[in-house]
């Protein structure tokens, strides 16, 4: 049943592709997978596979990718990619010998592709689970790692008909999580091969923040950090609308830098529109005389590639999503020393309900509840009151810094 409802799946992907431009990205890179397996791939060589389902989960496993590839450069590393977003971001990342993407989770497709590469090692980033790419690693006795994951009592692993999905966590040789909640719960079903190690994305943002590059026109515009700024990472028009009303009201008072999720030429000017009559400039407006971005009001970041490295001119920052699927990443802020503010929907983030309870991020759900938490009230100083502030940075950067090391644990347990 698992089985015809992934060739249904790949049906309607089909029959999507002629108008969904992602739908036909995935079918057309996966018959390339093959191709590239059999040009790139020697004989004799000694393989670890590293799967990501996105962007995000690339940037997990990214530390344990490169350490890897530091300390033992005769093995080779294959990257794949279920998502076109992750895929067409880093099909060129040199950690890899190939990037590709995974092929459709039928038998045959997958019996192909573990053939052609012959990995020695599967590493499986968060939370892909793909039941016959799981069973084929099983059976041909490949060691295969979950790294970086997190289990919610909610999940059907844990539900009393959930026996079908426990076996998928029992095709894996060692599961590596976030936290003990997790390890608790898979004790629960009887999955004790667990240890705790921790998130690796800590580890990543502070490697980000450490090589992290200059920007002259965000330079320019904060003056060299010291004006009061702003930023908000990954914003959606759902986030647009909780905090544009209190940016209209301190014109000339903050800056504020802006990393739209999206930002095609309509969305661009509907966000000029909304902001007027706060003096509006467009990175790529500026980048060639970076002086010119000094006088304005908002600096809107219409490129990407950047926002991790931006963070370093915030006084505070607002990271988008949590008014619609779900936070995006708030370490990458944090790591900087700053108060982090997000939406309601973070419940699936266990670093967001941490953060709040270390003093170093805030929840929202309104603009009345940004304002208040931004210019405070009668008994409660807000976070524009520098000690308050810097304050809440502080313990966003303490907690950033406790929650290091998950990549040496891994990789120390996994080569010893």
């Amino acid at each position: 049943m698992y089985t015809l409802g992934i060739r249904f799946y790949e049906l309607a992907l089909r029959v999507a592709a002629a108008r969904n431009r992602k739908a036909r990205l995935m079918l057309d890179g996966r018959k390339l997978a093959l191709p590239l397996i059999e040009r790139v791939r020697k004989p004799g060589e000694r393989w670890v596979w590293v799967h990501a389902a996105s962007l995000g989960e690339f940037e997990q496993g990214r530390p344990l990718m490169e350490r890897i590839r530091a300390e033992h450069p005769e093995l080779k590393i294959a990257l794949t990619f279920y998502s076109p977003s992750g895929y067409e971001v880093r099909k060129n990342y040199p950690g890899a010998d190939l990037v590709a993407y995974l092929p459709a989770d039928t038998p045959g497709a997958m019996r192909r592709f573990i053939d052609a590469l012959n990995p020695e090692l599967a590493v499986i980033v968060k939370y892909e689970f793909w039941r016959n790419m799981l069973g084929e690693l099983k059976r041909r006795g490949i060691r295969t790692i979950l790294i970086s994951a997190i289990f919610r009592p909610d999940q059907l692993f844990f539900k009393p008909w959930g026996g079908w999905y426990r076996q998928m966590l029992r095709c894996f040789s060692h599961l590596y999580v976030q936290d003990e909640g997790s390890r608790k719960l898979l004790a629960s079903v009887g999955i004790e091969n667990v240890t705790v190690a921790g998130d690796t994305r800590f580890d990543r943002v502070t490697d980000i923040m450490k090589g992290t590059r200059e920007i002259p026109a965000l330079d320019a515009f904060t003056a060299g950090g010291t004006r009061f700024t702003l930023i908000f990472g990954s914003s959606w028009g759902a986030d647009e609308d909780v905090y544009f009303p209190w940016l209209r009201s301190r014109q000339g008072g903050v800056k504020a830098i802006i990393a739209p999720h999206e930002f095609d030429a309509p969305r661009l000017e509907k966000m000029r529109s909304r902001l007027s009559p706060m003096r509006v400039v467009l990175l790529s407006e500026v980048e060639a005389n970076p002086s010119a971005a000094a006088g304005a009001d908002v600096l809107i970041i219409d490129c990407f590639g950047l926002l991790s490295s931006a963070y370093r001119y915030g006084s505070i920052a607002y990271i988008g999503g949590g008014f619609g699927a779900g936070i995006h990443n708030i370490n990458e802020a944090a790591v900087y020393g700053i108060p982090v503010i997000f939406g309601p929907r973070h419940q699936k983030f266990l670093e967001a309900s941490e953060l709040i309870a270390a003093g170093g991020g805030f929840s929202i759900s309104s603009a009345e509840e940004f304002a208040a938490l931004m210019d405070g009230g009668k008994r409660k100083k807000g976070l524009t009151e520098p000690a308050c502030r810097r304050k809440a940075g502080d313990a966003a950067g303490a907690y950033i810094r406790s929650k290091l090391g998950a990549t040496d644990i891994i990789y120390n347990s996994l080569m010893s």
